[in-house]
This record gives structure tokens, sequence and C-alpha cells, in this order.
């Protein structure tokens, strides 16, 4: 019941939902792929136990995240629909890990038996597209760190962990509008106070919450 999307639904109704509907728990043990990127988006996977690491390649962006989400979390919903109905991401367990999956039909079923379920799903896509349409002006303005802060904040989960990004110095510089020197010592400052780790082609987030609240 503490699942997104499932949030609200009196347990009778959830009973009676895993008595109709094929839920299936699956285990994954560590390393184990639950998703490839490029896969059809085809059923909606909870994870109910464990953690799992995800690896999105943004083309366009010419970069790389990697990140680490734990239950509960929903993988990628909003691709369920649409015009993109692929996962962006190859998702693997760290450690052992417990995934709920529906199929899309029998979710699409479950949402029309109670308006909750179809709440929740709007709202989920509709908080993203809101919070996604907002970011293309803010990364123009500000101080470099604020427009990397808001970049990690775009492109990350709520709650994840173990942020990295792997990038061309240039393509990173390109992206925040800066000079590589600024990129550089900026970088620097956030490695003294512990917010970032990187190297040439990484940067680790160490302490998200300090990166947005950090100023140049």
């Amino acid at each position: 019941m503490q699942l997104p999307l499932f949030q609200g639904v009196s347990t009778e109704k959830i009973t009676a939902l895993v008595e109709k509907l094929p839920f299936h728990f699956l285990k994954y043990r560590n390393g184990e792929q639950i998703i490839a990127a490029g896969d059809a988006c085809t059923h909606v996977k909870f994870i109910v136990s464990g953690r799992v690491k995800l690896d999105t390649p943004f083309p366009r962006l010419r970069i790389n995240l990697h990140q680490t989400v734990s239950n509960p979390h929903v993988l990628a919903p909003e691709y369920l629909f649409g015009r993109d109905t692929v996962y962006p991401y190859t998702a693997v367990s760290e450690g052992t890990c417990g995934i709920l999956q529906l199929l899309k039909s029998d979710y699409i079923k479950m949402i029309t038996t109670d308006k909750v379920f179809l709440f929740n799903i709007l709202n989920y896509l509709s908080s993203g597209t809101q919070r996604n349409l907002a970011y293309p002006l803010s990364i123009k303005d500000g101080s470099v760190v604020e427009r990397l802060a808001i970049l990690v904040d775009m492109l990350t989960m709520t709650g994840a962990t173990d942020i990295s990004l792997r990038y061309k110095q240039r393509d990173l510089c390109i992206l925040l509008g800066t000079q590589r020197t600024t990129l550089m010592s900026m970088l620097e400052k956030l490695s003294e106070q512990d917010i970032v780790d990187y190297d040439s082609n990484t940067l680790t987030i160490l302490d998200i919450d300090g990166l947005m609240q950090a100023t140049e």
C-alpha cells in the first residue's frame, strides 16, 4: 500500500485485485539485469525490496547518468503510454531485489476499478511533465553551479542515491554554457566542500542536498 500509484487505496480493494489480476513477484540476485534500455515497456514494475542501479544514456545531451533507487519505487510508468514506449535505461539489481510487475493491459483494468488508481497515475504523469517544462528555461539562468544543480535535479529521480554523470568535458561545458576553466574551478570548490568528487570524465554527487543549496 506504500507503493507509488497504490497509495490511498483500501486494503480490501487491493486484496480483491490481487485475487483477480496476475500480479507477479520476481526475485533478482545481485547484478542481474531487470530491464535493458530499449526494451518495450509492457509492464508496470515496482521495487518492493532492495535497490536497483539505473544507467541512462542521454544521446542528445552527450552524457550518461548513473543512479540508484530503492523501494518503494515505480520504474518508468510514463513509458507505458505515449509516443515512446521503451525503457530509457538499463536497470540492474544491487544485492537481492524484489520486483512486483503487472502487465500493461491488466494495469489498465486496475485503474478502471477505482478512481484513486486513476488519479494516482494522472498526478504522477502531470507532476513529471510540469517539473520538466520548468527546467529548460531555468538552466539558461543563474550561476554555473546553479545550472549544474538544475541539470542533476532534472535528470535524477526523487530519492535517488549514488548519482554520477559520465561526459566529455567539452560536452558538459556546452551543456552548462561555460568555459572549461570556469567548470574546473567550480568542481574544485564543490569537491573541497565534499559535495562532489570528479575526474576528467566522471562527476559523482556526494551530497545532493548540498549541491541544491550551493552557490558560487
